[in-house]
Order: structure tokens, then sequence, then C-alpha cells
């Protein structure tokens, strides 16, 4: 989500300033590859670039033909080979083992629903979205529609290549609607009159940080969670700490009392949270309207006798805490990194959420057996 933010904003910057864009993105991947699809890379005519689709070793031959697009005003697919030993005849040194479709689409400001103001309704409002990008590999110098569909549970919006055809526009609007149901990318084929491939990608909200404490030490846990795009809110009940001018990078500061703080915030399935007042009674407080409200990740700063106590104490005052709760929390917040020093901390805390969000347990990659973008919720699964 971080780079759809970026990307629009400098497509924004380059309409303020009256250059011609395009979009880069990857659309499908064979083998392995440093990004993955649904990765997205902005291009201005005079080569400014935002966002990426590789390490670093695509992105220059991406330009090249991005600038014939834009002077085209086609959408042209790029394949790269990596698989071949000899990368010194793609002239990029890619060091990969895959094959790797990108796609670049001219962007038509003038166009209805083009590209960039696709991917700025995926940020109006906090909800799942599915954006469908369509081309086609059968005739890579025919027509390649792009982005063309973006699906959420209460809207649809496609371009003029599906308004002015049937097919696949209504097939593709089931699948897009049996994406946003099971939450998995899906790359679909399809053939009639023309071939296409269609990547059906969800897209999910940026996650939102919610931190009770506005003491030093939640300064670079805000900082690091703007670094990565997330929505981060700060919240405490002292107003000499709980100060804009304290977390300039925060989306929101709010000075509340305990009793008072849900009431003035929007909590979702993508919020996580962080009690770190330093203020056992206030943290206490917190964790007690917390627990019910089946968040993915609750952290309690400090030592484990703190939470237990706190957990103890509301079990006394007759709550009931259940299992499936008690999964959620987390106490000491943080992986066992050897962190040292708030900075240190913050890293430790925003990893073990990013983690948990991602349904990983934040174990070292070279341990792991399967491809490192395997995943159990969101993988791309190919469907004939």
């Amino acid at each position: 989500m971080k780079d759809i933010k970026d990307i629009v904003a400098a497509f924004e910057k380059a309409q303020q300033e009256g250059k011609q864009t395009a979009l880069a993105t990857v659309v499908l991947v064979e083998g392995s590859a440093y990004r993955r699809p649904g990765a997205r890379m902005l291009i201005t005519e005079d080569g400014q670039l935002t966002g990426a689709i590789s390490g670093g070793c695509l992105e220059g031959d991406a330009l090249r033909k991005a600038r014939q697009v834009m002077f085209r005003q086609q959408a042209m697919l790029v394949t790269y080979d990596t698989t071949d030993e000899d990368d010194a005849k793609l002239g990029v040194q890619l060091g990969c083992n895959g094959i790797i479709h990108i796609l670049i689409e001219p962007v038509v400001p003038a166009a209805v629903n083009h590209p960039i103001q696709l991917l700025k309704a995926c940020l109006q409002q906090r909800q799942t979205a599915v954006l469908v990008t369509l081309f086609s590999l059968e005739d890579k110098k025919g027509i390649q529609p792009g982005t063309v569909m973006l699906l959420t549970a209460d809207s649809v919006q496609q371009n003029a290549f599906l308004n002015n055809m049937e097919w696949p526009g209504n097939t593709l609007l089931n699948d897009a609607r049996e994406v946003l149901r099971t939450q998995l990318h899906v790359t679909r084929e399809y053939t009639g009159a023309r071939a296409f491939t269609a990547f059906i990608e969800v897209v999910q909200p940026a996650p939102a940080l919610l931190i009770f404490g506005a003491g030093n030490d939640a300064i670079p846990l805000t900082a690091l969670a703007n670094v990565l795009g997330w929505e981060t809110t700060v919240v405490d009940g002292r107003p000499a700490y709980a100060t804009p001018r304290r977390f300039p990078q925060a989306g929101r500061v709010l000075v509340s009392k305990p009793d008072q703080a849900l009431s003035r915030l929007i909590i979702d399935s993508r919020t996580a949270v962080v009690l770190m007042t330093h203020n056992y009674n206030y943290d206490l407080a917190m964790l007690r309207q917390l627990l019910p409200m089946q968040l993915p990740y609750i952290g309690s700063l400090g030592p484990k006798k703190k939470l237990d106590r706190m957990l103890e104490e509301l079990r006394a005052a007759g709550m009931t805490i259940t299992p499936e709760q008690l999964q959620k929390v987390y106490g000491p917040t943080g992986l066992d990194i050897g962190a040292e020093g708030a900075e240190e901390i913050a890293l430790s805390v925003m990893a073990e959420i990013k983690a948990v969000l991602s349904a990983r347990v934040g174990t070292p990659l070279r341990d792991k057996d399967a491809p490192i973008h395997a995943s159990q919720h969101g993988g791309a699964a190919v469907l004939h």
C-alpha cells in the first residue's frame, strides 16, 4: 500500500509539472524474482522513478521501454527471462532465476478510470479492494488492456476497455468477486475472440497502529511505522506529551483518558495496538476494553509479569478471557533480537507486528525450505 500512496503522490506532482507518465506493473513471475506480481513503479518522461519492480536491475531498461510507451501511447508487455545463465544478453545482469512479465501502460489523465485513478480509489476508504490487470501473453504486440477494474464490497469501477466489450468483462467481474471473498490473488487465463491473462490482486488497506503512550520511546516507533506507510495514532492522557510537535510523523495525536479513547478511534481487522504508557492503570484500562475486540495484535511493553498481573486483575474483576483472546496478546511485545534502546525496541516491535499480520513466525529466511514469497494468505494461484 505504501508504494501505491507514493505512486499516486508522484503522479499528482507530475501532473502539476505537465509531465507524461507510465505505470509499470509486475503481472506474472515464473520462478524466482526480487518482486512479486503487484509490484509497481511510476515513470515520468524525464526519468523519475517511484516504486520498484525489481531490486534495481530492471528499472533502467523499464525506463527505456516506458519512454516508448509514452511516445506511442500504447501499453507494452515486456518479458525478462533470467533462467538463462547468460544474463549479459539482457544487458541488465539480473542474477535471478525466473521469468518476469512486466506490463508498462501509459497514463492518460483524460481517460475514464485510468490506472492511477483506480489506484487512488484504493486509498480513499479503509477497505479491502481487488485490482484487475489484463494483458496478453499470446500476442505481446497486440492489445494490452492494462489496469482495467477496481472492485470493493460496495462498488465496481472499470475503464473504457471493459466498458466497450462484454467479454471478458462479465466473467472477469465474477472472478474478481470471488477473489474479494477468498482474499487470495489469482492469475486467470481467458480464451475467446482474443486470449487474455488477468492478474486479479487483493489490495489490503495499510495497517493501522495505535500507540497508547506518548513517551520518548514511542517516537522511534511512530517514525518507523511512518517509513512503512502505516496509519499511526498516538494516544496519551498527558497534554504535555501527546503533541503533534513531538510526533510530527503520526497521522493523529490524541489526548484522552482511557474510558474515552476508543470512541474517538476507528478500529478494524488491520489495526495493531501497543500499550506503552508506563502507567499501569492506564494500560490496564485499555487492555480491558481491547481484549474483546478481536484485534490481530495487542502488544504490552514491559516484563511478562506486568502483563500477567493485568490479566489476573481483569479475571478477578469478573472478566472472562478466552484462549483466542490471549493468542492476540503479545507481552513482552517484540521479537527477540537483542534490542537495546528505544530505536532497536521499535524495530523489534514493528517486526513482530508485521510477522503477525502476515501470518509468519519471524524465523531467519535461511532456515526456510519453501520459496521466500510463499504465503498462507494471499498467495497467487494460477487458474485455467
